[in-house]
């Protein structure tokens, strides 16, 4: 059979390598499938399909350090769980059995007790008996954190499959959003990272589990393996199977090009999150062991995890261009690779038992590939170290003109509340009475507002929309949050952007929990105007509320506070984030935890808190999250880009990931803002009533969570509204209120480039990092930076 499309040149950085022990795991693996039922008289595979398959040579390469038992024990996993997808493609996919399929997966966690010694039912069929096997043999050796995770990770990679399923019922195709959040969870490769813990003896300590750090580097690899399979297993899934979750199906289908191109886009986005997943190493892993005192034996143990999922992508690369299963042909990624020779190395700063992970892969390891500077790039793909060097050339203060905005077709109706009027007043008093408005001369980021800012700003404006029903005292609290979160979002880049004091942002977040007691603790004397407007907003908001309501507000709130650290660290680098890291804490430097919530909370007395856990919740709030958000930064570009030397906003994202100018970032923004409104009334109409029926809701949580899809209308058609009204964006309010700053900006840039032009040799100052080596006789060594095309509106 003819190929689809030309396989385009991967990314691999470190080199395969194979496990001794294969031999026996494969012998292993035979006889264990022949004993749970999974071959001859299944239906499913016969011998041929497993010996075809090779699932002991995935696993020799992705694990290539482990022990003999450990390695016949995760081929036995892997062996399963794709019997496991295969027998639910046969049995429910093919057939469209919504329904046997759910009983099918309501049974499984039954055999995956959290306590070990807890009885299982008789398995009924190979599924279940493979299931129930395994997790007698494995979980007993792992802790209670690695088990939970675990658990979670299976259930995902189980209950998820419903969701393909509901989409090939209804012919419905993701968008790229939606879908690399759920394939992260159907395609099961978090499961597969909680076992290279269990391979390699790296359980990754409690204290760091639940960090950022880890979790995107879980986030990046799995993109990583399941964006790699969707390149290989295009042809099967799509073509033989009639399968809608390919990745590469999606961006033929929402860039509207040729399988070639989408191929190659679905290609950058790998290299894209396994770069992601480097720089995390590097910037992020340092700071967290610092931070949270973990001793060597636990940096070892994460560093051992880190080097276990790098020969996870590395191995299941190789694996892919050798296994029957896969169209794996000739193209490119026949020549792509990372063998290299080993080097020599020491451990990293900071991180104890580094040194030998890094003697092995010192030459091709994470962080080096930017020296990688005459590869070249097939077809539309290019070289990973021109791709790493565009994200760090953005040059800030940019001259872009005014916004460009598309048409925003949002089909909910706007009310405001009558409270509107007042409220714009009384905000403004509020907002002196706490110290907002006040200009402190010599202290940073005091002054940043005035009563006149505020008055342009609006955000009473913002509030009305979004809660045309509340009463005049709710609305003020409503606009008191909306003005401390904008406040404090112009304020972190004004006091520790400009200085680079990371730890200072950090001290300031670490006192404002001080500021929201969860049940009468007391409360200290407020140091600025950053605590005591959040003392005194928290006060009026909290007094009728449980404990437990409490504590996720101020959970939300820490959140938001945290991913400011977050864009302050990427402004340090002067780094373009990756899309989807963007995208994902987006949600969060924007408020819409917060925000959303607000109009949630009284909803736990009769919705039970696991509705709101569910897919579909989470994919109707993400959905509408997004759509605000990457409203804001289309009407903010101006702003961020010329007169903030801001690089955390969509349209410059996608810029920079496509390389492409800003028209044609902005129609692809406009797209997905699009495709993600329309993913919000798909589910709304068509999976939450499903939810209801899975949950057993009753009338008064149906009326409930109806009433909430309601209110997300409200918050979006309420947020539109305000964009348009307040005068914070236009080209001749931004003048007024940021142009001093984008002028000061522009003389320090300009002494700082002619200062350097002074002196024979140095290299131009652009405010950034810089890359690769530096010094006498390493010119040759850098790759030319290449920021994306920005031209002026």
């Amino acid at each position: 059979m003819t190929q689809p499309f030309e396989l385009p040149s991967f990314y691999v950085p470190h080199p395969a390598r194979l496990n001794p022990h294969l031999d026996e795991a494969r012998a292993h693996s035979s006889g264990w499938a022949r004993e749970m039922g999974m071959l001859e008289g299944s239906g499913i595979w016969e011998q041929a399909d497993l010996d075809a398959h090779d699932y002991g040579l995935l696993c020799a390469y992705t694990h290539p350090d482990a022990s003999a038992e450990a390695l016949s024990l995760v081929t036995d996993w892997y062996v399963w769980v794709f019997f496991f997808d295969d027998h639910f493609l046969d049995m429910y996919k093919r057939t469209n059995d919504r329904k046997a399929g759910k009983a099918h997966l309501d049974r499984l966690p039954l055999f995956m007790p959290a306590d070990p010694a807890t009885p299982v039912p008789e398995p009924e069929n190979p599924v279940e008996a493979g299931l129930a096997d395994l997790w007698r043999r494995t979980v007993p050796v792992m802790g209670e954190d690695w088990r939970i995770r675990f658990a979670q990770s299976t259930r995902n990679l189980l209950n998820e499959s419903l969701w393909e399923l509901a989409n090939i019922d209804a012919g419905r195709i993701a968008n790229p959003v939606e879908y690399i959040e759920m394939r992260r969870k159907v395609g099961g490769a978090p499961w597969s990272a909680q076992l290279v813990e269990f391979a390699a003896g790296a359980e990754v300590p409690k204290e760091v589990s639940g960090s950022r750090a880890l979790r995107v580097l879980m986030d990046a690899f799995s993109d990583g393996v399941h964006l790699r399979n969707d390149i290989f297993s295009y042809q099967r899934e799509v073509e033989d199977e009639g399968e809608l979750s390919n990745g590469i199906l999606v961006l033929e289908r929402f860039l509207e090009c040729s399988t070639q191109q989408a191929a190659e886009a679905v290609n950058d986005l790998l290299t894209s999150r396994l770069q992601q997943f480097e720089n995390t190493v590097f910037t992020e892993l340092p700071v967290l062991f610092a931070e949270t005192g973990l001793d060597p034996a636990g940096r070892a143990r994460v560093m051992a995890y880190v080097k276990g999922l790098q020969d996870w992508q590395s191995g299941g690369h190789e694996w892919h261009m050798r296994s029957s299963r896969y169209m794996n042909g000739g193209g490119a990624a026949a020549g792509s690779g990372g063998r290299v020779a080993p080097g020599s190395g020491g451990e990293l700063p900071g991180l104890p038992g580094s040194g030998n992970w890094w003697d092995q892969y010192a030459i091709g390891g994470i962080g080096t590939s930017a020296l990688d500077i005459l590869r070249k790039g097939s077809g539309a793909s290019e070289a990973p170290a021109v791709r790493r060097a565009r994200s760090h050339g953005h040059v800030p203060f940019r001259a872009v003109g005014p916004s460009r905005l598309p048409r925003f077709d949002l089909p909910f109706a706007l009310t405001l509340s009558p409270h509107l009027d007042g409220a714009r007043e009384r905000v403004i008093e509020w907002a002196e009475r706490v110290g907002l408005l006040a200009d402190h001369p010599g202290v940073p980021g005091s002054g940043i507002w005035d009563a006149e800012s505020m008055r342009d700003y609006d955000l009473p404006l913002c509030a009305a929309g979004i809660h045309p029903d509340a009463t005049a005292d709710q609305l003020d609290i409503a606009s008191a949050w909306l003005a401390w979160g904008t406040w404090a979002d112009d304020y972190y880049p004004r006091a520790f952007g400009s200085t680079r004091d990371l730890a200072g942002a950090k001290a300031a977040n670490a006192r404002l929990p001080l500021f929201m007691p969860l049940d009468g603790e007391p409360v200290p004397e407020p140091v600025n105007a950053l605590e005591r407007s959040l003392a005194d907003i928290w006060e009026r908001t909290t007094g009728p509320m449980t404990v437990e309501a409490r504590r996720t507000l101020r959970e939300s709130i820490e959140v938001m506070t945290a991913s400011w650290i977050w864009e302050l660290s990427n402004q340090i680098q002067n780094r373009v984030p990756d899309p989807v890291d963007y995208l994902e804490m987006r949600r969060s430097t924007f408020g819409s935890e917060l925000t959303t919530l607000l109009a949630r909370l009284g909803h736990g007395k009769t919705v039970p808190a696991e509705v709101y856990r569910h897919g579909s919740m989470r994919a109707l709030e993400n959905s509408a999250m997004d759509y605000a958000c990457m409203m804001n930064d289309v009407f903010s570009y101006q702003k961020e880009i010329e007169y903030e030397g801001e690089l955390h906003n969509v349209v410059l994202v996608v810029q920079n990931f496509f390389n492409c100018d800003h028209p044609s970032a902005l129609r692809i923004v406009d797209d997905l803002m699009h495709s993600r409104l329309d993913q919000f009334r798909h589910v709304a109409q068509r999976e939450l009533p499903v939810m209801y029926e899975d949950f057993e809701l009753g009338t008064e949580a149906r009326e409930l969570l109806g009433g909430y899809v309601k209110e997300l209308e409200n918050w979006l058609a309420g947020i539109l509204n305000w964009h348009e009204g307040c005068r914070r964006y236009r080209t001749e309010d931004l003048e007024r209120h940021f142009g001093a700053e984008r002028d000061l900006a522009g003389a320090v840039r300009a002494r700082a480039a002619a200062a350097a032009a002074s002196e024979p040799g140095a290299a131009p100052v652009t405010g950034t990092v810089p890359l690769g080596p530096t010094g006498l006789g390493t010119a040759s060594l850098r790759a030319p930076s290449r920021g994306a095309a920005v031209p002026a509106n």
